[in-house]
């Protein structure tokens, strides 16, 4: 409260209808930071028309998708009043009105009690009491103010009320269906690669965040992965790569063209609050790791670059995690010399089908390094040039590796005609070559590029 002044309200009697709390919840969580919520009640109604209040509705409902369904009953009007209760706002809806000044002298704890009328309540609080105008500052005193009643509109819980003509009296069984952003989750993945065994475990953990300003208690959850209504939650991957997109089905539930992951239980979502649940676990599917390289065109780098550490590994079912891949973070952790793990680097992956190729870059090699060299550019005709290359290829580990290097911006009609290392086009703008390097070693992979525009 500004001017830290103690406000106290009291609540007059008055005929609004009765409140009623959440009942039965289903939420349903989408990727892109957007829920819907079934709200399952039971509101007592008489005969005709009635208002229904329906509190603890998200602060951040989307008031046009509201629907109410029910036996007997016809939707008149809906209202959303999301101006919640707090001493600035009490304040606020006061201007113009009287309210109680009540001041305690700290010497003899004696009360006093003034009228006034609020006549400003921006940037500070301006009472008109009897023939004086008073502002009020937070000097230390004991001051608060009193009330006689809530302004109308003014809700302690985000609040939906709801005009309806009821056929009959009685009970009647409602469902409130809306959607409501501030809800979303993502997939974490943690990876414990072995390099030796040439396998990883693989834990996978939904985490659910709530921002809407609303609780939901005991609430039957259910996550949507993929990308609905096109989407708002893409990834920009560029450190993990879907070498080859799966073909396998899987058996987990379907909704159209997206995966459901329902939790085991129900759960408390509560508001501005994260929750982890465990969706995947996977022990010793097999790994391999990779070193990379990639030269982004026909030209030379004056020194040497690292090579990039990738694993990778498949979510095939035979050979591979057995599942598919939420888009998500994967965090992959390496044992170092006394068993303890260690966090060697991340990715970000889209979604990810079952059967797919994965290859996770954690960062880049201390002691794998590419230079590549322009040996000779020359210019057959005036569409045509011939450009021959040298990578120089360097391993200063103590054991032999094998250096992925490709070649990229390839495009329009370019030949190999000379490569010392057979390779493989695998794009219209890149080749491949698998470079093997001794340890402690040196391989230079050399190739002539014929172009043609």
């Amino acid at each position: 409260m500004r001017n830290g002044l103690i406000l106290a309200a009291i609540l007059m009697p008055g005929a609004a209808a009765a409140q009623t709390a959440q009942g039965d919840v289903a939420v349903t969580i989408y990727n892109n930071n957007i829920a819907l919520v079934q709200d399952s009640r039971t509101l007592t109604v008489p005969s005709g028309r009635s208002r229904q209040e329906f509190p603890d509705v998200s602060a951040q409902i989307r008031p046009e998708t509201a629907s109410l369904a029910g036996s007997g009953i016809a939707i008149v009007e809906q209202n959303f009043d999301y101006d919640l209760l707090s001493p600035d706002k009490l304040m606020e809806k006061a201007v113009g009105q009287m309210i109680t000044i009540v001041r305690t002298n700290p010497a003899t704890g004696a009360e006093t009690r003034e009228q006034a009328r609020v006549l400003a309540a921006n940037g500070g609080i301006v009472l008109q009491i009897g023939g004086r105008i008073e502002v009020l500052r937070d000097d230390g005193l004991p001051v608060r103010v009193v009330f006689d009643k809530v302004p109308e509109n003014l809700r302690a819980r985000p609040t939906l009320s709801v005009t309806i003509d009821a056929a009959k009296a009685g009970a009647v069984q409602t469902r409130l269906s809306y959607l409501t952003p501030g809800m979303g989750w993502t997939s974490d993945y943690v990876m414990l690669f072995d390099e030796k065994s040439g396998a990883a475990d693989m834990q996978g953990w939904v985490t659910l965040t709530n921002n809407t300003g609303t609780t939901y208690t005991n609430a039957d959850t259910l996550l949507v992965a993929g990308n609905v209504g096109g989407g708002q939650n893409r990834f920009n991957a560029l450190n993990a790569t879907l070498e080859a997109a799966g073909t396998e089905s899987g058996t987990r539930e379907r909704l159209g063209d997206y995966y459901l992951y329902p939790l085991a239980e129900r759960t408390t979502i509560a508001n501005a609050q994260q929750k982890q649940v465990s969706f995947l676990d996977v022990k010793g599917a097999p790994a391999r790791k990779a070193y990379e390289f990639v030269n982004g065109w026909l030209g030379s780098n004056d020194t040497p670059r690292s090579a990039v550490t990738a694993i990778k590994f498949s979510t095939s079912k035979q050979g591979g995690l057995g599942d598919q891949l939420p888009a998500g973070t994967i965090r992959v952790y390496l044992r170092d010399a006394r068993g303890d793990p260690q966090f060697i680097g991340e990715s970000r992956i889209d979604h990810t089908p079952m059967g797919s190729a994965m290859a996770i870059r954690t960062g880049e090699a201390f002691d794998v390094k590419v230079k590549t060299v322009v040996e000779a550019r020359t210019k057959l005709s005036n569409r045509r040039w011939q450009t021959r290359m040298r990578y120089i290829v360097t391993n200063a580990r103590p054991e032999a590796v094998t250096v992925d290097v490709a070649q990229n911006g390839l495009w329009g009609d370019v030949r190999i005609a000379e490569q010392s290392i057979e390779g493989a086009r695998v794009s219209a703008d890149r080749i491949e070559w698998k470079v093997p390097v001794a340890a402690n070693g040196t391989t230079e992979l050399t190739a002539t590029f014929d172009t043609r525009y």
